[in-house]
């Protein structure tokens, strides 16, 4: 572009340049490939120098450990409360109510029975979270926005009229988290940023750059390990960012196609991911790299979402092919599967208190399911 700019500048005045002299002046092919080749060379060194510190692989520290007992899980409640194919949802923290958001609307369920519904006005509503406080929820999709709407006891109240738009990407939505307040709120977008709002004002706070295509997920590590989360997306990457820098500070890329999900283990020390490769993985922050693939030969679905017991010791992981699938984290192999539904599992998040899960499914449908007696 700037060769170009200059050329056109110089014909307008009169002169007549070879534009082949200008090109081989600039020489900006050359530039670019000896940055590229620097910059493959410094991936190497940094590869080089993570796999001096792998020494052993997780599965071969775990062989002492004990298995793990009789793994048993039975469905409380079928909820069929979208008439649609369900996309996300939520757990408020007093471990009672439910958010979930399906292709056209947003359902809010306290105690189990369906007690709001939402219509949005657009179709697709990729992404719900609960507010801390539990007074208020937010979701978002292809309308490119994240709205909040704020709660109240009445239930004949018309939720849609008192709606905030608070974060505008340039793409669809495709997921949201408030942090430990219910002032801020963290979005990731088709757009390929992420992006960190003030609720009150709608202003933005921080934008985070580094993804090469759609960031599809994220998540916020737990709140004593600091101000990080992680995101994935459709380069295959999962990047962990300072929340206050904007910077992306760790980044992995061993995934061989879209990941679709990403969770925090619950120390804030490590993180998985769901994946369209049908496999899950294991990434250890402080080792800076893979430490477990979570895949079997039979499995050639892929991965939409992956959540872990309050533990850490199992992975719940909800694919393509309608089952969810329960990982030994230590161990790496499976210990149960989970079946159910009749269409891809989209959603899973387990509950504050670790007693129950619930899944959404394209079958509109949502599941709870609790640990059954001397599971």
């Amino acid at each position: 572009g700037l060769v170009q700019t200059s050329l056109s500048d110089t014909v307008g005045s009169g002169f007549s340049i070879n534009p082949e002299m200008a090109t081989q002046e600039v020489q900006p092919n050359e530039t670019l490939t000896n940055l590229k080749a620097e910059s493959d060379t410094l991936k190497t060194k940094l590869e080089d120098e993570r796999a001096k510190l792998h020494d052993v692989e997780l599965h071969q520290v775990a062989e002492k450990v004990d298995g793990l007992g009789q793994f048993i899980m039975k469905t409380r409640r079928t909820l069929k409360g979208h008439g649609n194919k369900v996309l996300c949802m939520d757990w408020c923290k007093d471990k009672r109510r439910i958010v979930s958001s399906s292709q056209v609307s947003v359902g809010l369920l306290d105690n189990f029975p369906e007690e709001h519904a939402v219509t949005m006005p657009c179709t697709w509503v990729m992404a719900c979270a609960y507010a801390p406080s539990g007074c208020a929820v937010a979701c978002g999709g292809l309308d490119n926005k994240c709205s909040v709407y704020p709660l109240s006891l009445d239930k004949n109240e018309n939720l849609a009229a008192k709606k905030k738009s608070v974060a505008m990407h340039t793409n669809y939505l495709s997921a949201c988290s408030f942090t430990n307040s219910d002032m801020q709120i963290l979005t990731s977008s088709g757009d390929g940023t992420c992006a960190l709002w003030d609720v009150e004002s709608g202003q933005l706070l921080q934008s985070f750059h580094g993804h090469a295509a759609d960031v599809l997920c994220l998540d916020l590590a737990p709140s004593e390990t600091g101000n990080t989360f992680v995101s994935g997306g459709c380069d295959k990457k999962a990047n962990v960012w300072d929340m206050r820098s904007g910077q992306c500070i760790q980044s992995f890329e061993t995934h061989e196609s879209d990941i679709n999900s990403v969770r925090y283990y619950p120390s804030g020390d490590a993180f998985a991911s769901g994946s369209d490769d049908a496999t899950c993985r294991l990434y250890d922050l402080r080792a800076d790299r893979e430490v477990a693939i979570y895949s079997k030969e039979s499995i050639i679905f892929g991965a939409s979402s992956v959540d872990f017991s309050l533990s850490g010791r199992l992975l719940f992981g909800g694919y393509n092919d309608y089952t969810i699938n329960v990982w030994d984290v230590l161990k790496g192999t499976r210990v149960s599967i989970l079946f159910g539904h009749e269409n891809r599992v989209s959603t899973l998040r387990l509950s504050p208190d670790g007693t129950a899960f619930c899944s959404g499914s394209w079958d509109h449908t949502l599941r709870l399911m609790h640990w059954a007696s001397g599971s």
